[in-house]
C-alpha cells in the first residue's frame, strides 16, 4: 500500500525528495511560439550589433552607434525566453495571455527594428526631435509601442498574480519578478520629464533630443547623456540615471528565478532549505530587499545623484535596507533550522498510511 514520509530519519526519503530545480512544463505542452520567434530575431540582431561595434567606428555620445540595438535585444531576449516559459505554464485566463504575449513579441521585434534603423543611420532613436520621414513614422511607432508593451505586460500580471502556477518557491519569484518589471516598465517613462538637450549625431550634425536619461539638479540645453559614462555600462557619473531603476526592475524576475533554483540546488546539501515553505520565504525576503533596492536607486536618480557618489541619506537607506534583509533572513533560518532539528530528533520516521488505514477480514 503506498505511503508518505511525513518525517524523516536523516539520509533517508528526505534526501531523495529533492526539489525540482526549474519546473517542468506539462507534457504535451509548449513555449509561447511569437515570443519564441521574437528570441531568435533578437539574438541574430545581438550577434549583428556586435559585429557593428567591432567594425563600425561611429559613435553617439562616445559609445558605438551599435550598443544600444546591442543592450535592448539582449533585454529582450532574456525576458522574451522568461515570458514564453511562464505563458507555457498551464493557467485561467491562457488564451488571452497568449494574445497578449504575441502583442508583446510583435511590439518588441517593431521597436527594437527602429532602433536598429536609427543606429545604421547614425542617429538617435529614443526622444529624437528631427522632422525627417523616417524619423516621424519612427516616433509614431515608438508612441504606440511602448504602451503596447507595458500594458500587454501589466494585464499579464493581473491574470497571473492570484494564481499558484508551480510550486510555493517559484510562485513567489514569478508574482514578485512580473510585478517589480510592470513597475520598471513605468518607470521608464519618467525620462521624458527629464528636459531638451542638444547633441551630435554620427555625422557631427546637431540634434535636439525633447528628453534624455540623465537628471540633473540644473539641466540646460547642454548634452548631458554619455557625459562621464560609467563603464560597460555607460550609466551617468555626473547625475542621476533612470535607466538604472528602469533596468533593475525589468530584470528583477530573472534574478527571482535564479535564486529558485540557486536555493533548490542548495536544498538536498543543507537540510533546513528542504521544505518548499522555507525556500518560498527566502525568495520573499530576497524580493522585499529587491524591492527596497529599487527604490533607493530611484530615489537617488530622481535626486540628480550619480550611482557611484551616494551621499549620507542614500548611504543610510542602503544600510537599513541590509540590515533589514540580513534580519529577516536569519529568522527564516533559525525558524527552517528548529524545525530540521526537531526532525533529526524525533525517533525514527513516522510514516502513514496515504490511502487511510483499514482492515482486512
Amino acid at each position: 500500500m503506498p505511503t508518505i514520509d511525513t518525517l524523516s530519519a536523516p539520509g533517508d526519503s528526505a534526501r531523495r525528495r529533492r526539489p525540482a530545480v526549474v519546473p517542468d512544463l506539462p507534457r504535451g505542452a509548449r513555449l509561447h511560439r511569437p515570443l519564441l520567434w521574437m528570441v531568435t530575431a533578437m539574438a541574430a540582431m545581438v550577434l549583428f550589433s556586435a559585429g557593428g561595434m567591432v567594425f563600425d567606428d561611429r559613435m553617439l555620445l562616445d559609445e558605438s552607434v551599435w550598443l544600444k540595438p546591442f543592450k535592448f535585444g539582449f533585454a529582450f531576449v532574456l525576458y522574451g525566453i522568461t515570458l514564453a516559459w511562464l505563458l507555457s505554464l498551464p493557467h485561467k485566463g491562457s488564451r488571452v495571455t497568449w494574445w497578449l504575449g504575441t502583442v508583446f513579441a510583435i511590439t518588441g521585434f517593431v521597436d527594437v527594428g527602429f532602433i536598429v534603423v536609427q543606429a545604421a543611420r547614425g542617429t538617435y532613436s529614443h526622444f529624437n526631435d528631427e522632422t525627417d520621414a523616417v524619423n516621424s513614422i519612427g516616433q509614431m511607432v515608438f508612441a504606440s509601442g511602448v504602451p503596447g508593451l507595458f500594458f500587454a505586460n501589466l494585464v499579464i500580471v493581473l491574470i497571473l498574480s492570484w494564481q499558484r502556477l508551480v510550486d510555493r518557491p517559484t510562485a513567489r519569484a514569478i508574482h514578485a519578478g512580473l510585478g517589480l518589471a510592470v513597475v520598471g516598465m513605468a518607470l521608464g517613462y519618467l525620462m521624458g520629464f527629464t528636459g531638451k538637450q542638444l547633441v551630435r549625431d554620427a555625422d557631427g550634425n546637431v540634434v535636439e533630443l525633447v528628453a534624455g536619461h540623465t537628471v540633473l539638479d540644473n539641466p540646460s540645453l547642454d548634452a548631458r547623456d554619455g557625459v562621464g559614462g560609467m563603464p560597460i555600462t555607460h550609466w551617468s557619473t555626473i547625475g542621476g540615471d533612470l535607466r538604472i531603476p528602469h533596468f533593475l526592475g525589468l530584470h528583477a524576475i530573472q534574478v527571482l528565478l535564479l535564486a529558485v533554483v540557486a536555493l533548490a540546488r542548495l536544498a538536498p546539501r543543507y537540510p533546513w532549505l528542504r521544505a518548499e515553505r522555507t525556500r518560498a520565504a527566502l525568495v520573499g525576503v530576497l524580493a522585499s530587499g529587491y524591492t527596497g533596492l529599487l527604490a533607493i536607486v530611484f530615489w537617488q536618480a530622481m535626486r540628480a545623484q550619480s550611482l557611484v557618489h551616494p551621499d549620507g541619506r542614500t548611504l543610510f537607506a542602503a544600510g537599513v535596507l541590509m540590515w533589514m534583509v540580513a534580519l529577516l533572513t536569519l529568522s527564516v533560518y533559525w525558524r527552517a533550522r528548529a524545525a530540521a532539528d526537531h526532525r533529526r530528533n524525533a525517533p525514527g520516521a513516522v510514516r502513514l498510511f496515504a490511502a487511510g488505514t483499514h482492515t482486512r477480514g
